[in-house]
């Protein structure tokens, strides 16, 4: 007998590594690292979410060696001494019949609250559409970035981790070259279509699978929206995603982690309607590589409203099946609902109830 979550719970092998289900646990920032550095609390944390049968966990965005790659303290590094303890996370995640891989970022020149010592960097030196803040990276600033990110992605790999994930997303440096708002180089780093300005991408996905090796997985978030304006689509229409995602899949990309604020929502309704393919289907559909969907999952509202101390209740996960049973997109990655309960994911296997998301518990790592 079959029940209508076993969609959910079919294992998956890329490049060899076979996941055990589709359910991937969304990287979010906790910025809990004391000092940047991982330590019991954080091993405890996605031990918690192994033993609670996530198929593949993402870190919370774990920052390169660049001198100002982070926009608040608590976030962890990955280089240096962070490294021991990132060790003892994946091993505790190991032992408990896990898989996981860390989330690299930068998080160029946004905003949070926090001031730096050193200015930020950005590709022009802006935050967004007329909003200076930092300095522009110079060439050497760029070639050092590219490196950093290598170096990263291969002790992940040295590590143990069984997936490396760029943070190409929301605002931050890589999407910060994507987005013409913030790109404004008239140099090779620029230029006037989405696929001038994913250049630099392209080559932070070169040196990254030149470090890794052709067979460790590669995963690349994206999304069309930024934090600095909900509203933007950097690929307007399909031909322009596929200029967008194409080199980028050629460059090295062995899975596309495709950001929404709503999972369910088409990409494109003017050309396949309100229940057409969202992001992930459409990535997916360009590419024919394996896509993430993420976006509000099992929640009644968005994860903007928890910055704002709300929480959300849980609902039925219809849509979704429905979705996964087409093929739309291969995982589907959750947030929220995973910060609040580490046995979420037994829950839906076992059909036991499900209690949402508590605001109060960002406060901690449950």
């Amino acid at each position: 007998m079959t029940s209508a979550t076993d969609v959910l719970f079919r294992p998956l092998t890329i490049k060899g590594l076979t996941l055990p289900n589709r359910i991937v646990m969304a990287p979010m920032t906790r910025a809990k690292a004391e000092g940047g550095l991982p330590g019991a609390a954080q091993v405890d944390y996605y031990r918690r979410r192994a033993e609670g049968g996530v198929g593949l966990i993402l870190s919370e965005g774990t920052v390169i060696d660049r001198p100002v790659s982070r926009n608040l303290p608590g976030i962890p590094f990955f280089h240096g001494a962070a490294l021991d303890g990132w060790k003892q996370v994946i091993d505790a995640v190991h032992a408990e019949g896990g898989r996981m891989g860390p989330q690299i970022w930068h998080t160029g020149s946004t905003r949070a609250g926090w001031e730096p010592e050193q200015p930020v960097e950005s590709p022009s030196g802006l935050v967004g559409p007329g909003d200076p803040r930092g300095k522009e990276m110079t060439e050497e600033d760029i070639a050092d970035t590219i490196a950093a990110f290598a170096r990263a992605a291969a002790d992940a790999k040295r590590l143990g981790f069984d997936v490396a994930e760029l943070h190409g997303a929301h605002g931050y440096l890589i999407d910060q070259f994507f987005w013409s708002g913030t790109n404004q180089r008239s140099d090779r780093w620029g230029g006037p279509t989405i696929r001038d300005r994913s250049r630099f991408a392209v080559e932070v996905v070169k040196a990254v699978r030149a470090a890794i090796g052709p067979d460790f997985p590669l995963i690349l978030r994206l999304s069309q929206w930024k934090q600095q304006d909900y509203k933007v689509k950097l690929a307007a229409t399909p031909a322009e995603m596929e200029d967008w995602l194409l080199p980028l899949s050629e460059a090295g990309v062995d899975v596309f982690h495709c950001s929404q604020r709503r999972f369910w929502v088409a990409e494109y309704p003017e050309l396949d309607g309100e229940e057409g393919l969202n992001f992930a289907g459409w990535a997916k559909k360009i590419t024919g590589k394996p896509t993430i969907s993420v976006g509000s999952v099992g929640l009644d509202g968005e994860f903007f409203a928890a910055f704002a101390g709300q929480g959300s209740q849980a609902m039925p996960l219809d849509n979704l099946i429905r979705r996964m049973e087409r093929e739309e997109f291969d995982l589907i990655a959750v947030g929220r609902a995973l910060i609040s309960d580490p046995a979420w994911v037994q829950k839906v296997q076992t059909g036991a109830p499900l209690a949402g998301f508590n605001a109060a518990d960002l406060a901690e790592l449950v």
